[in-house]
């Protein structure tokens, strides 16, 4: 299909095609030479010190993933928004790619509830400018290091309607789970309708041709409803939460480290 024959919210500039980061481009192109290579990977590292840097004293996250594309009058975002609210009133921060849509949404929930809310940006041309609701956001040149700071910080990841981005995001969370590189946080998708497909499609092929085991799918809890996806969180990761609590470290100012955003403490329904 030629550009102009696309719907109107599918044509050029698209999305996610350009980056205005030269170097991500480079790295990703192939070998090039050794001091080059060195230089990017000490580059790397800083990025990753910043944002272990500044997201260290945050607090107990709750990653909300979803689409960017959806606007406030689409009923995915009001739902995005209602579940922020009440990851924030769980006493969690709630994390996001700090983006629009889905994010926006969540971050927005947070904040309307009293609660904190967090952006880890990356640099795009088009979706990714923080949005307004962030108590703090950290922008990011590489992918990969953004989303290794979205699960690092996490006890439990929320999945709204997304496309390649959030289905990206949804696997990570499922293949380090499923292999035991991080614990058996919830991981629960929201909109039935939107990912029955999707579960349909890993019962009948994925389970009946032996890729993953039956059990691997309670991984998943899928819900519409914001009352039982708070319970689902709470139950999977409230003793996770207390521990990291009973010993995260104060900021010291003297290494320029900031206290996080304030949050209620963690309450269960």
């Amino acid at each position: 299909m030629i550009d102009d024959q696309r719907p109107e919210q599918f044509k050029r500039p698209r999305w996610g095609k350009a980056t205005r980061n030269i170097e991500e481009l480079t790295f990703l192109e192939g070998p090039r030479r050794r001091l080059t290579e060195f230089v990017r990977a000490v580059r790397i590292f800083a990025e990753f010190i910043r944002g272990f840097r500044s997201l260290h004293f945050v607090g107990p996250c709750v990653t909300v993933f979803g689409s960017a594309r959806f606007k406030e009058d689409n009923p995915h975002y009001a739902l995005a928004r209602r579940m922020g609210a009440e990851i924030a009133r769980l006493g969690f921060t709630v994390m996001t790619g700090g983006g629009p849509g889905i994010m926006e949404a969540a971050n927005r929930g947070a904040k309307e509830a009293g609660g904190a809310s967090i952006g880890c940006n990356i640099v795009l041309p088009m979706e990714q400018k923080p949005n307004p609701y962030l108590d703090r956001f950290v922008e990011f040149k590489y992918f990969f290091v953004r989303k290794v700071m979205l699960v690092k910080y996490s006890y439990a990841f929320v999945v709204l309607p997304g496309g390649f981005g959030t289905l990206d995001e949804l696997f990570e969370a499922l293949t380090l789970i499923q292999t035991g590189k991080i614990s058996n946080f919830p991981v629960v998708l929201m909109g039935v309708e939107y990912w029955t497909p999707l579960m349909d499609f890993m019962r009948q092929r994925l389970i009946s041709t032996g890729t993953i085991d039956a059990d691997d799918l309670d991984l998943i809890h899928l819900t519409d409803s914001v009352e039982e996806a708070s319970a689902i969180m709470v139950a999977g990761g409230l003793d996770k939460v207390r521990e990291m609590q009973a010993r995260r470290p104060a900021p010291q100012p003297l290494l320029g480290e900031r206290p996080g955003p304030k949050t209620s403490a963690v309450r269960t329904p």
